[in-house]
């Protein structure tokens, strides 16, 4: 996996190529970060680092390392060790502690790691002392997503809103990128030099695309505007959720097409809209990019016209994964996403998938401690879910082909309802 500091200067070169000076220093950029990268043949070797809150459960730290690492897995890199630190805040300077980070620095020297992930964004100054610190390329969450991002957008709509994403999380760290542009050094005795005016003139090309990138990206939202106002006539369900919980083998389930669906995260950066007919009922059905823990802001902005699918929607389908450790935790970062992205009051029906993978731990009969969540069979989960839920709720195992008619008998008498209140002179037939 190439980084993303080397792809955006990849960008670059091409945006600069009339520029030979230009060229030239951004040809040497790249050299310098690959150089400090440079490693044998084989899969890339990183280490995952985290600070934890002091209220966070050791519980808590496993399972984000766990995403951490299957984020990493997902981009292509092999995860060797894990470093915690529990920190009030993080080091405004190195993100952990001296400590710490003396511990990880031996750690990539004696076993020669080509990368550093962290399970946060860091800022440009602490990315800058890390790398040289450490003497690796460092990635930090948000950086590891764009790069996923990036091997996953295959239309010419998403690859311009990650291509949005990628510059204006570059635009912030372009000086620690220009290392060798800092030693051009002005003849005149000033601080400044050449170094810093090729870097502003940088800058202002990175604003000048940002800018072209956002009004063609206008285009677009208004392009598909159009598109969503020529349905607007047909009752419109849209699959929610985190990522890798299944809503792409639910949208092949309802809809019986070929919708591409992977056990990684992020398979679908695309929305794919279908027509489905239950009975004599016909609807569109959507399928979403996933949601994620601390998904980056700047893709939350880029992908504004794939989630109107959602903020449009007359019924939302939010699809869980009932076998993940943490389900309640990925249902809580569901609800924070759509309430922020103006969609936290659409009628929600509640899905829970994978009920064929669920597991749990019998009691012991001498045990007489309390019975806790994950001692409950899956029979004492539903009802628990069925009787504290506010929204409508099934279980279900989409590869399986579990309880899918009923879901589809369910989706029927909710979908009914909206189209009986839009044309209520209708009697669904056509």
């Amino acid at each position: 996996m190439v980084a993303l500091q080397a792809q955006a200067q990849k960008f670059l070169v091409s945006l600069f190529s009339k520029s030979d000076d230009l060229r030239r220093f951004l040809k040497a950029a790249v050299l310098e970060k690959r150089q400090m990268g440079e490693r044998k043949e084989g899969p890339e070797r990183a280490v995952l680092i985290a600070v934890t809150a002091e209220r966070q459960t050791d519980a808590q730290t496993r399972e984000y390392l766990d995403e951490l690492a299957f984020l990493a897995e997902t981009a292509g890199i092999a995860t060797e060790k894990r470093f915690v630190q529990k920190m009030s805040r993080p080091n405004k300077r190195t993100f952990v502690g001296t400590g710490k980070l003396a511990e990880i620095i031996a750690y990539i020297k004696e076993n020669e790691i080509d990368t550093a992930i962290f399970d946060d964004e860091l800022s440009p100054s602490q990315t800058r002392n890390l790398e040289q610190e450490m003497g690796v390329p460092i990635l930090d969450r948000t950086n590891l997503i764009l790069d996923i991002f990036v091997s996953r957008a295959t239309t010419a709509y998403a690859k311009t809103q990650v291509e949005l994403a990628q510059y204006e999380y570059l635009l912030p760290r372009l000086t620690g990128m220009w290392t060798h542009l800092e030693r051009q050094r002005g003849g005149t005795g000033t601080r400044g030099g050449a170094g810093e005016r090729e870097i502003e003139t940088d800058r202002r090309i990175v604003r000048s695309r940002i800018t072209k990138l956002k009004e063609d990206l206008k285009k677009i939202d208004r392009q598909m505007a159009v598109q969503r106002g020529n349905r607007s006539g047909m009752v419109r369900v849209a699959l929610v959720g985190y990522t890798n919980v299944g809503k792409s083998t639910i949208m092949n389930r309802l809809s019986k097409s070929d919708v591409f669906a992977e056990n990684k995260l992020f398979a679908t950066l695309d929305t794919t809209v279908r027509k489905v007919v239950l009975d004599n009922l016909p609807f569109l059905l959507s399928d979403t990019v996933g949601f994620i823990r601390k998904l980056p802001h700047q893709l939350v902005e880029s992908f504004k016209s794939t989630l109107d699918e959602v903020r449009e929607a007359d019924l939302l389908l939010h699809v869980v994964d009932l076998s993940h450790p943490n389900f309640e935790d990925q249902i809580r970062v569901v609800k924070q996403t759509l309430s922020e992205i103006g969609a936290g009051d659409k009628p929600t029906f509640l899905i829970f998938n994978k009920i064929d993978a669920y597991t749990y731990q019998p009691k012991d009969e001498d045990d007489l401690s309390p019975k806790t969540e994950k001692n409950w069979t899956l029979d004492e989960m539903k009802q628990s879910w069925i009787a504290k839920a506010n929204t409508p709720c099934i279980f279900i195992s989409a590869t399986k082909n579990i309880n899918i008619d009923k879901l589809r008998k369910d989706l029927y008498g909710m979908i009914s309802e909206i189209h009986a209140g839009r044309y209520p002179f209708n009697n669904f037939l056509y």
